[in-house]
């Protein structure tokens, strides 16, 4: 079966474009810790290196690592990777970062087509018990909810069962085969459907990141511990729905640091619960630009474009500056 990156372009997926530019922009706010241009990048480049590509021009970075878990496409990697400056790791990411040296500062975007499972809980385990004061981490799970259980699935939970088939327990014994004794207490089966999911997922998350930081600081002296901050709750729909979340890992002592980076000047910053959600209009380049001719604006201000919902306008002029810019180029 084909990764995929060969069923899904992830260069063109518009929601997913504009998370990326706002994290990039969240990125640059690290200059307090240390150049940006220090840092040390790693992701899951694809063969479309999207992210890679855009850190790289609009940050600088030259020190990046791209970890591809589809060993029988290195070639077609290679062959696709952007800049020399991106080194190609070919094995899961379960055994790429525990042999990373974390003592620099890193930006990671664990950018997962999976849903949250063990194996990802133990990718943010080792992340948050090595990953140096300054670093920022990130995470992208899928977050859609079980399709309906098709007739051979039901007729296999009853046989396994011994009971008629019921809906609730059977999206709850899925969860448990993904994140087992994670799973909060109390959860049930109504609570693994539409958005209450992502909830879930990014519960699961922070409780996961709590839990490896108390361990890594139960040794430490005060003023050498490691914080977690979230500065990151997105929830996108291009295909499937998708959860983001993450933020920056710093020294109690750096609180003042961390202060300086002005995350909360961004408009996405989202440090809890609430959810930012990345919705791109459909809209076409001529909208665009009557719209970017009139933005930025006062919220009073009522922007119109003939044809264009008052709901679309609104989205738009929520994610102007990181809307992507897709064209198409015909050669005669």
């Amino acid at each position: 079966m084909p990764g995929s990156y060969r069923i899904i372009n992830y260069a063109l997926r518009p929601a997913k474009a504009i998370e990326r530019r706002m994290l990039c922009a969240a990125f640059e706010r690290l200059h307090p810790f240390q150049r940006i241009q220090d840092y040390r990048y790693v992701g899951f480049g694809s063969i479309y290196f999207s992210d890679f590509q855009l850190l790289h021009r609009e940050l600088g970075i030259t020190d990046m690592l791209s970890i591809e878990k589809d060993v029988s496409a290195k070639a077609c990697f290679r062959f696709n990777r952007p800049y020399k400056c991106i080194r190609l790791k070919f094995a899961p990411s379960t055994e790429v970062l525990p042999t990373l040296n974390w003592g620099r500062r890193t930006i990671l975007w664990l950018d997962y087509d999976d849903r949250l499972n063990v194996n990802i809980l133990g990718d943010i385990a080792t992340v948050c018990l090595r990953a140096t004061s300054g670093s920022m981490v990130v995470i992208s799970v899928n977050a859609q909810p079980d399709a309906e259980p098709s007739k051979e699935e039901r007729d296999l939970y009853q046989e396994e069962t011994g009971k008629p088939f019921d809906l609730g327990d059977y999206r709850l014994r899925i969860a448990k085969e993904l994140i087992g004794e994670k799973l909060p207490i109390g959860t049930s089966g109504a609570d693994l459907r539409g958005q209450e999911l992502a909830r879930i997922f990014r519960e699961v998350i922070d409780s996961a990141i709590a839990e490896q930081l108390s361990i890594r600081n139960a040794m430490l002296p005060v003023e050498k511990r490691i914080h977690y901050r979230q500065l990151f709750h997105f929830r996108y729909k291009d295909g499937a729905q998708m959860l983001t979340v993450g933020g920056i890992l710093y020294r109690a002592a750096e609180e003042q640091v961390v202060a300086a980076c002005d995350f909360d000047m961004l408009p996405f910053i989202r440090i809890g619960r609430e959810h930012c959600g990345v919705k791109a209009p459909c809209l076409t380049a001529k909208e665009i630009r009557h719209l970017n001719s009139q933005l930025p604006t006062r919220p009073s201000v009522k922007l119109r474009v003939p044809g264009v919902t008052d709901a679309d306008i609104r989205k738009y002029a929520e994610v102007y500056r990181f809307f992507p810019a897709f064209s198409e180029i015909l050669f005669a």
